[in-house]
């Protein structure tokens, strides 16, 4: 009887370890969280934004917020999501809260079948790149200065719509003193200045700590703590030419650059309607069999 019971006690102790592991192995990502899924303001940047701030794995959900009468949501091929084509989709859900379960690693395309949504950019792209479980840390290495091109292949210029387009390439950067960014630019359309935070906030002329109008331009990180920059050409600082980043520490040893440290963006309220909110947790598949487990073991 005794041994028995000890041997129920252990199954009932590694099913509950079990249980709580996958209870948060499966994530339910509200596509664009408060945004929803609409023709988004500024075009496809949005959904690239928010798609960048999430990690999917195997299990998690995907649920599309939007308004029956004047929105829908289609799975598709790559093909069809360059195109724009919705004529043959994978799938194709008419009611929120539309759901779709990531059940393989891959990518997924998603398209708004109405009038021109999707070449308006109601479009997202996501990748599914692991299984659930725990992922390891990486362990710091030790690296000299990275060199940063701002905006990547795009560059330093005026981003399309009211978007959060450089707000999104620093996202997920750890800067360090002696990095240096880089920003590339067509002479005579745009400049870099080196601005205060007060300047950066309400896009003033006034303070600007130095005004580079020669492409490229290269900064190196000299000092740990914020940095900003913009240009002073007439209202681009106004449509978003501004990037805010934070620089922590020495380039002497350091985690490599993709680590998940995110720099601080001086203008949160800004980027507050994409921000990464805590996603909701769901039980895994995993569950109902954890659970006929300790039936199991409470009745024989």
């Amino acid at each position: 009887m005794g041994r028995s019971s000890g041997l129920k006690l252990a199954i009932l102790v590694i099913a509950a370890a079990a249980l709580m592991q996958f209870s948060t192995a499966q994530t339910t990502h509200i596509v664009g969280d408060g945004l929803g899924w609409l023709v988004p303001p500024g075009g496809l940047i949005a959904y690239q934004i928010w798609a960048d701030t999430q990690t999917f794995v195997v299990g998690d959900v995907l649920v599309f917020k939007f308004s029956d009468a004047f929105q829908d949501v289609a799975r598709v091929t790559k093909d069809s999501f360059k195109s724009c084509n919705s004529s043959e989709p994978i799938s194709l859900k008419t009611k929120s809260s539309a759901n779709f379960t990531l059940d393989t690693i891959g990518e997924y395309y998603f398209i708004g079948t109405k009038d021109k949504h999707c070449n308006m950019g109601q479009k997202l792209a996501i990748n599914v790149t692991a299984y659930p479980g725990p992922t390891p840390s990486p362990a710091p290495t030790i690296s000299g200065p990275v060199t940063y091109f701002v905006g990547e292949g795009l560059g330093w210029f005026v981003p399309p719509g009211d978007s959060l387009f450089y707000a999104a390439w620093a996202f997920g950067k750890t800067f360090y003193v002696g990095d240096t960014l880089v920003f590339n630019f067509i002479n005579g359309t745009q400049d870099v200045a080196v601005v205060t935070e007060n300047v950066y906030k309400n896009c003033t002329k006034n303070n600007t700590t130095a005004v580079y109008a020669t492409s490229p331009v290269n900064i190196t990180l000299e000092t740990t703590g914020q940095h900003f920059f913009t240009s002073t050409y007439s209202k681009h600082c106004e449509l978003r030419q501004k990037l805010a980043i934070n620089v922590t520490g020495s380039s002497t040893a350091k985690p490599p650059s993709s680590s998940s440290a995110s720099p601080s963006i001086a203008e949160s309220p800004a980027a507050s309607p994409l921000a990464n909110s805590a996603p909701s947790r769901m039980a895994s598949p995993y569950f109902f069999t954890i659970f006929f487990v300790i039936f199991w073991a409470f009745f024989h």
